[in-house]
């Protein structure tokens, strides 16, 4: 009787101790309450907002928590995130952070001095350019050639950000094949992606920044319609393309959109040897004064987060390509990043 007593309280506690809940990751956590996630664009339409919204859901399930994202624009992301050190606000953002710093754009602070640079998170290889369907112009050849020729060509975009950096690059090129007649090609500065779409459907401009995320939906309409667009140029190295969802976006294929990728099927030459790429990146960026144990736990997170894969099935099939680097790595990264096209700009438009 006594051994049968034992075996049943063994057995008894066996199952008790299957049945107790495992401490969940969130157990650890330096940060208390909710996260809000503030992003450096105000449409709710783009691919900031895409790419935050798929790791923050997936960050959240992670830890435990509410993670709502916010599109307030960078100034009040900028804003929030000075007031907030505990980790409870943090920004996602992509490269315009630095390089409206570098284009001395009112209110681009340094990120790299006044904030904390966290862990990257995604590459969108869709960041492009577009015009109407039904346009003259049907290739960035043409575009450039028609601005060298003298014709004005307006192009929309965000200053100061990675929409500025291409048209850079578009002016050094018909610089090089036409001097001094780079000055056709006019920036038509706007806002967010609605914005920029906005001046295509009023006749406003010629040519805009755009992304497959946000834009290929319109290049799907029939020529006839006010808003239908075709890509032109697509800032990503091939090789960077050729890693996203064969199956593209939406009904264009990967390999579609490949013949508008930078050194493959558009060349924007950016010296006698070299021609322009850019990779958009998104990354996480943090108060200056937050914690270095907040900045390892959200890296431990997000590093657990990508190797489980599921959060990099969601991002392919939004047609980004999951970069994940721990903070530290991204920090020397991005930092070069921004220095090699410092010098573009520097050797470019001469700032």
């Amino acid at each position: 009787m006594k051994r049968i007593l034992f075996q049943s309280k063994v057995a008894l506690l066996a199952m008790s101790c299957a049945l107790a809940p495992v401490a969940s990751f969130a157990a650890d956590s330096p940060i208390h309450g909710n996260i809000r996630v503030v992003i450096g664009s105000k449409s709710t339409g783009g691919d900031t907002y895409q790419a935050a919204s798929i790791v923050s859901e997936a960050l959240a399930k992670k830890l435990d928590t509410n993670i709502k994202v916010d599109a307030v624009g960078f100034s009040a992301a900028y804003q929030a995130l000075k007031r907030v050190s505990s980790g409870n606000t943090i920004m996602i953002f992509h490269d315009q952070s630095y390089l409206g710093n570098l284009y001395k754009q009112a209110g681009y602070v340094d990120p790299f001095k006044e904030f904390i640079i966290g862990p990257t998170l995604a590459t969108n290889p869709g960041n492009g350019y577009l015009v109407p369907k039904n346009s003259p112009y049907k290739t960035m050849d043409d575009i450039l050639n028609a601005a060298g020729q003298g014709k004005t060509v307006r192009v929309a975009i965000q200053p100061g950000g990675v929409s500025e950096i291409g048209f850079t690059a578009m002016k050094n090129a018909v610089k090089l094949a036409y001097p001094g007649k780079e000055g056709n090609l006019v920036a038509l500065n706007t806002g967010s992606q609605s914005d920029k779409n906005q001046t295509l459907f009023d006749g406003l401009s010629d040519v805009i920044n755009g992304s497959v995320q946000a834009n290929e939906q319109y290049t799907r309409l029939p020529s006839d319609d006010q808003k239908a667009m075709s890509f032109v140029w697509l800032t990503a190295k091939a090789s960077t393309l050729s890693q996203a969802n064969p199956q593209g976006m939406g009904e264009t294929s990967r390999d579609e959109l490949l013949q508008y990728a930078s050194g493959l099927g558009v060349k924007i030459p950016m010296d006698a040897e070299n021609d322009f790429t850019f990779d958009k990146e998104f990354f996480v960026i943090y108060n200056k004064k937050t914690s270095p144990e907040v900045i390892a736990y959200i890296d431990k997170a997000l590093k657990e987060v990508f190797e489980e894969g599921e959060v990099i099935q969601t991002l392919k099939k939004s047609f980004f390509i999951p970069d994940f680097r721990t903070s530290t790595d991204a920090q020397t990264y991005l930092k070069a990043k921004r220095d090699s096209y410092a010098e573009i700009i520097e050797n470019i438009d001469g700032k």
